[in-house]
């Protein structure tokens, strides 16, 4: 019996939504029905062009009702920033959806959204799931999966090391590195809503395990440059902002139970304090019993250049579509999705 192949469109095509492109390319189990820029520079060009594979025949388009008049099974939306209304309406066009961005699983300040899609879900008799390396992944299904073989949970940590050096992007300078120290301290370059957003992995985690997130604590510290940092677009100067450790803290009976650590920094040398946070990558830290401990390093290299947070956070998503597409009509989180077995990434290469 052969398997479905399934006709995919990709929404968005930057960091993120290139690397699936690319994917949806070279992987058999996807057909590639059709690719949505919102770049008009991007418009008119063959998929392959855009992805960096031969061409395809698919042409891409900035025109959004091209995408709803697309036969289509699911789409893996990934613009710069988020928009409910449109995954909505490609909802209840009776296309799935799978984004990067969320939402993740429903919370008090996610309940709206949440509530939106499920109403768009019966309507097109579709399901959407939220996906992602962090959250989406790292926070979330990784701790879920490794409290598996434990016998008490105590307190989970979830630490995030990014080297803004070694990986640099236009977003450097949004990030808030380079101003004074002082001036990142009175206003985070992450908003106040950001702990939120993530805070929904939390409630994933806890809820799965029986419980409920009480309060959401949080903390900033900041590290400066020793000396001036030059890079790509600009440079840090001595005594500015070099280094941002967000500290995000989920509580349950009066205590700890998880911790978010996001630790940015530009370089490992020139910059104070240094922080123990371990080496650029993702590490799960569980204090219990048996005390538990997981590392994804960042990897030396990927294939065709691709920036490794953007393949984590597309395949994220990527991986999960013939499970959405199986799956019954509604919000789908990780809960509801199970355990899933990616398809066609055993190939030759």
């Amino acid at each position: 019996m052969s398997k479905p192949r399934y006709r995919v469109v990709q929404w968005a095509t930057g960091n993120v939504g290139a690397v699936a492109l690319r994917h949806f390319i070279e992987n058999p189990t996807f057909e590639l029905a059709g690719v949505l820029v919102t770049r008009p520079a991007k418009a008119g060009k063959d998929a392959g062009e855009l992805a960096g594979t031969p061409p395809t025949g698919v042409i891409a388009s900035d025109d959004v009702e091209s995408v709803f008049a697309t036969d289509a099974d699911c789409v893996h939306f990934a613009p710069s920033l988020p928009d409910v209304p449109m995954m909505c309406r490609l909802l209840r066009s009776g296309k799935h959806v799978v984004s990067p961005l969320g939402p993740f699983y429903r919370t008090e300040r996610s309940a709206a959204d949440v509530d939106a899609i499920e109403a768009a879900c019966r309507e097109g008799g579709t399901t959407f799931h939220g996906s992602g390396i962090h959250p989406g992944f790292s926070g979330d299904l990784l701790p879920l999966t490794l409290t598996r073989i434990m016998e008490r949970v105590d307190h989970i940590h979830v630490v995030e090391v990014v080297d803004h050096l070694a990986n640099q992007s236009k977003y450097i300078e949004y990030m808030g590195f380079g101003l004074e120290c002082e001036a990142l301290l009175a206003n985070p370059s992450r908003g106040p809503d950001a702990p939120h957003y993530f805070a929904q992995s939390m409630a994933l985690v806890a809820e799965a395990m029986g419980k409920k997130i009480e309060r959401l604590t949080t903390n900033l510290e900041v590290a400066a440059a020793t000396c001036d940092i030059p890079y790509t677009n600009g440079l840090i100067r001595a005594g500015t902002v070099a280094g941002q450790h967000y500290e995000w803290t989920g509580w349950v009976d009066g205590a700890p139970f998880i911790t978010y650590h996001f630790y940015w920094r530009m370089g490992d040398h020139d910059v104070e304090p240094k922080w123990d946070c371990g080496d650029p990558g993702y590490r799960i830290v569980i204090d219990g019993n048996p005390p538990m401990q997981l590392t994804i390093p960042r990897p030396a290299r990927t294939d065709h250049d691709s920036r490794y947070i953007s393949l984590w956070t597309a395949m994220a998503g990527v991986n999960a579509i013939p499970a959405v597409c199986a799956a019954p009509a509604g919000f789908a989180s990780h809960l509801e999705l199970g355990l899933l077995g990616p398809q066609g990434l055993i190939r030759s290469r």
